[in-house]
């Protein structure tokens, strides 16, 4: 039961909550830290299941990881890294795959690692398959076992030069984390920039790593022979940002993010200004409300940074559910993220979905028979609805969805926002949600 919220919706989301460090950059800083010969010190740490997924994977791994959960830190001191028994892998992980992260690190320290059959959100594909070519060609030796893949180093993993099909953010970071320890000079070209990107090789860097991006996607690593622990304060969640800033525009609210910060959140600042919604950017955070009357249909195609982010997609079709006219989103990074829709067209939205690149250019899903294109149809008034939570980013957006709602509505399978949202019911709470748990 305390798997599912009920939330009696209509209410505007009124008040101020506060976001800490980025659920896609503090889990990578985290196993960053096996890098270093001493203590790293990580600070805005959220208390987020993904976060204690990866102290329970340091620890099977030797890691003294020391928590202040008030404060936000993290002390994490790789000085006794051992190999860990495949079956306590297996069984912590779960459906998480951070392990994958892992292996390059872990190769360097020990000349060996394994990660087990891999889970996460079912939005797309995201393939492993670069993660490991990518290992391959530092030198690693990969074999597929039954329950999952054993890695191996059997000389000190060389640089190389490796071109991405498609910025992949994941494989950018596998790259980073197996590069600036290998020998000699390694190339990516087609890499991922986004932030969280840039802030791990800040964080890298602070290491020792020698590492250079070109405005051309093309990041080159100078491997060094040893790394220290480092001291950072990782950057504000912008996916929870863009996340409540939806929110407070589909209840017709006013909600102020503490900790948000203006330049990772441009892109989307300028579609929120043209779907009617208002911001003013504050020393400390980010005020985000409806001002009344019509919102405004868009036309709105996600992309790789610096366009509109994926991930910040699923919660504003919410919003434009409240939008008068016709908006098209087009998706472009992951094939099948507009599952999410059948529960929100259950609550009286009208949303279309088609295979064809609308409102925008060609894409890599345009020939392959995935429904990646969405027409939307407002405004709509929602209705409460017993709702299933599909995946992390599609059920915060089911939640904002009963949240404008009239009525009761019953949200099953809340347990997975809990892997990147701090604390959301509370926050719920102070925003003047009436919601319950179990």
């Amino acid at each position: 039961m305390n798997d599912l919220l009920r939330v009696n919706g209509g209410t505007p989301l009124e008040g101020t909550i506060t976001v800490r460090g980025a659920k896609n950059f503090v889990s990578k800083a985290m196993v960053a830290s096996l890098l270093g010969e001493s203590a790293s010190v990580l600070r805005n740490v959220p208390q987020i299941r993904d976060v204690a997924v990866v102290t329970g994977l340091l620890e099977l791994h030797g890691v003294t990881v020391k928590s202040d959960p008030d404060g936000g830190i993290l002390d994490l001191d790789p000085s006794n890294v051992e190999s860990a028994h495949v079956a306590d892998i297996d069984a912590h992980a779960g459906s998480s795959r951070i392990p994958i992260l892992f292996c390059g690190p872990l190769l360097h320290r020990l000349g060996e690692a394994f990660i087990p059959d891999l889970g996460g959100c079912r939005i797309g594909d995201r393939p492993i398959n670069y993660h490991l070519d990518i290992l391959r060609q530092f030198g690693a030796v990969v074999d597929k076992m039954p329950n999952g893949i054993q890695l191996r180093a059997p000389r000190r993993l060389q640089g190389t030069k490796i071109s991405l099909p498609y910025p992949s953010v994941g494989a950018t970071e596998q790259l980073l984390l197996t590069a600036v320890r290998a020998e000699g000079i390694t190339e990516l070209t087609g890499a991922a920039t986004e932030p969280e990107i840039m802030d791990l090789i800040a964080v890298l860097q602070k290491m020792g790593a020698i590492i250079s991006v070109d405005t051309d996607r093309v990041i080159r690593i100078e491997g060094v022979d040893r790394l220290e622990g480092y001291s950072h304060t990782a950057l504000g969640d912008r996916i929870e940002t863009a996340s409540w800033a939806s929110a407070a525009l589909a209840t017709g609210g006013d909600v102020t993010v503490k900790g948000a910060t203006q330049p990772e959140m441009m892109t989307f600042l300028n579609t929120f200004r043209k779907v009617g919604g208002r911001f003013d950017v504050q020393e400390d955070g980010i005020r985000f409300w409806h001002p009344g009357g019509d919102l405004d249909s868009i036309v709105l195609e996600t992309d790789v940074h610096p366009g509109f982010m994926t991930d910040w997609q699923q919660p504003l079709v919410v919003a434009l559910t409240q939008a008068k006219g016709l908006s098209i989103v087009h998706e472009t990074v992951y094939e099948n993220r507009f599952g999410f829709a059948d529960a929100l067209r259950k609550m009286g939205a009208t949303i279309q979905v088609y295979k064809e690149c609308l409102g925008g250019r060609d894409c890599r899903f345009g020939q392959r028979n995935f429904h990646h294109s969405a027409v939307v149809s407002g405004p709509t008034p929602l209705s409460a609805a017993d709702i299933e939570v599909p995946d992390l980013r599609g059920g915060f957006s089911h939640l904002i969805a009963a949240l404008a709602a009239k009525g009761t509505s019953t949200v099953r399978g809340i347990s997975l926002i809990d892997r990147g949202y701090e604390s959301f019911q509370d926050k719920l709470v102070a925003l003047g949600a009436d919601v319950s748990r179990g």
